[in-house]
């Protein structure tokens, strides 16, 4: 019996997500100029003409994951303009990527991924994109820290230091899962977080 239009769809979104899955951690950890179509193909359990017939070069699937990154930082960004407390704001927001971290590699291979898009020479529109939305993430969470501090959540500080080091936590933390999986320990929050939030207002 001929597949249907619905079947065929439906194998097109599974391969595509199996090639996401492998693009995503070989890009995590041998970088996007040492990682070839083959390679990719490879960890998606393709043939390399499976593979094309889906990205005419690796540089599409880059961009387009880079494409998705980018609705994510969105979302991010607009969940703080809100008027919730910054403290359980910021509190949801670690939480989710402690968990995130926890679950699996990837979204730690997928953090590795956008740090790299970030420090291309040759920018795609996609990679500029990305660049922008994260300057305004950290200029959001740097308003939400100031915000936080005139309510007396926050410890007192240069917002923009204390969102810089907030931000390099998270990253080496992605770094630490991505390098060495096996030995990462997942913090809790309250450790994360403790260098932004009083005493008795992290609890």
């Amino acid at each position: 019996m001929p597949r249907t239009e619905e079947q065929y769809e439906a194998m097109r979104i599974a391969t595509r997500d199996k090639i996401h899955s492998a693009a995503i951690k070989l890009f995590a950890k041998k970088g996007f100029a040492a990682t070839s179509v083959k390679d990719i193909a490879e960890g998606a359990g393709i043939s390399i003409g499976l593979m094309y017939r889906h990205y005419k070069k690796k540089e599409d699937l880059f961009n387009e994951l880079v494409t998705f990154a980018v609705e994510g930082l969105y979302r991010n960004a607009k969940r703080f303009q809100s008027d919730n407390s910054p403290a359980e704001l910021i509190q949801q927001f670690t939480l989710e990527i402690l968990n995130d971290l926890e679950k699996d590699d990837e979204y730690a291979q997928f953090h590795m991924l956008m740090y790299q898009s970030m420090i291309m020479e040759d920018s795609s529109p996609q990679i500029q994109n990305l660049n922008k939305m994260s300057e305004l993430l950290f200029y959001q969470i740097t308003q939400l820290i100031e915000k936080g501090q005139k309510l007396g959540q926050f410890k007192q500080g240069n917002a923009s230091e204390l969102a810089f080091f907030y931000f390099a936590s998270i990253q080496g933390m992605t770094m630490l899962k991505v390098l060495k999986s096996e030995q990462y320990t997942t913090l809790s929050p309250q450790i994360v977080t403790a260098f932004l939030f009083k005493e008795d207002s992290g609890d």
